[in-house]
């Protein structure tokens, strides 16, 4: 069975999906979190294929965001909420085995169930209250307080290394229906053009984003997106308190407004405002949630925010221009500055720009 963007499928029942995990509550590596249980008999509209991904532990450490192939998953439009996790409030997009869900379609059903019954003979079965317990990594130090194990903190560990240049992944983002053939070549000639004018370069490299804002300008398109901020340092950036909760209006500021708030590297106190969020720049969304504290993938260790950010809806990264991983399906919701955004009233607005300003994952049925 291999599923595609837009087929509905069934999440399988409690006991055939424990039935699949080993005694660590994994299928394949993967970790099959508590919450998940919640949504079993629900359908929903698969959102994109996972066959690939972007490895967020290792590149916190090394810098070097590469990306990652992992078999027979899926994403819905499902997010972790954190609360087999200490709280943890990043709302990652969850993965899915294929032998966790039922095709609606009668024509892939047989498929699938094969799929499932050999996930079943290939594993030793597992109990709730080892999925529970697996949310704890073996590895505790005492002292310093509960050490998680999620479906972001082992990653690496359920995936393999994917080179850019395997021509596959690409071919698979479109038969999968993850990716237009026409987003595709508009990914594609960026990167050409980056290539061929070394349009990062700081200084060689000005001509080059200047004709590209200047040819964007004529259609309304996003502006060159890797520009570096005004600020020699982030030390003493500056912030703003606006009080955002939940429900709030707000308009994300334009490129140049947050590049004064931002250093070479483009960070403001710590946390970057990354090429991604461009596109999000001049248009209006409601705040999903305040992030004041996650998981810190590298370790599993609860992390609490000096300055607390914001989550907007439907505002997350689409991969369009991240070399090494592109076009990845992941979904990660970006983190905003208060600083970066501008409250709007309510009156002055009917309502927040859905999708005629952002690509939407697909609902639940009914």
């Amino acid at each position: 069975m291999t599923l595609s963007a837009g087929d509905w499928v069934e999440i399988r029942s409690k006991e055939e999906i424990l039935a699949t995990l080993d005694a660590n509550g994994r299928l394949e590596g993967l970790p099959f979190m508590p919450q998940m249980f919640k949504w079993c008999g629900q359908r929903f509209q698969v959102y994109k294929r996972a066959h690939k991904t972007c490895d967020t532990v290792t590149g916190y450490n090394t810098g070097e965001w590469l990306g990652r192939r992992l078999p027979n998953a899926v994403h819905l439009d499902l997010r972790c909420d954190g609360e087999a996790y200490g709280g943890c409030q990043a709302a990652c997009l969850i993965f899915w085995k294929e032998a966790w869900l039922s095709p609606v379609d009668p024509a892939q059903a047989v498929a699938a169930n094969q799929a499932q019954a050999a996930a079943r003979q290939a594993s030793g079965g597992c109990s709730a209250r080892a999925v529970s317990d697996a949310t704890k990594s073996p590895d505790q130090v005492a002292g310093k307080g509960p050490r998680y194990s999620c479906q972001a903190t082992e990653l690496p560990n359920y995936t393999q290394p994917l080179k850019w240049w395997d021509a596959r992944q690409y071919a698979e983002d479109i038969t999968s229906g993850n990716v237009s053939a026409g987003k595709m070549f508009r990914g594609f000639l960026y990167f050409a053009y980056v290539g061929a004018t070394m349009a990062r370069r700081p200084r060689l490299g000005r001509p080059a984003r200047w004709i590209y804002d200047r040819i964007q300008s004529l259609w309304g398109g996003v502006p060159f997106p890797r520009k570096r901020g005004d600020l020699a340092t982030d030390k003493d950036a500056p912030i703003a308190h606006l009080g955002l909760q939940p429900g709030d209006l707000v308009r994300v500021r334009p490129h140049d407004e947050i590049l004064a708030t931002i250093d070479k590297q483009t960070n403001n106190r710590g946390m970057g405002f990354d090429a991604e969020m461009v596109p999000y720049c001049g248009k209006v969304f409601r705040v999903r949630t305040r992030v004041e504290k996650f998981i810190d993938e590298r370790t599993g260790y609860i992390r609490r925010m000096k300055t607390p950010a914001v989550i907007l809806d439907g505002v997350y990264c689409q991969s369009r221009y991240s070399e090494n991983r592109l076009f990845c399906p992941r979904g990660i919701f970006a983190w905003w500055r208060e600083v970066w955004l501008e409250k709007v009233p309510a009156s002055a607005i009917e309502r927040a720009p859905t999708e005629e300003t952002v690509e939407l994952p697909r609902r639940a049925a009914g």
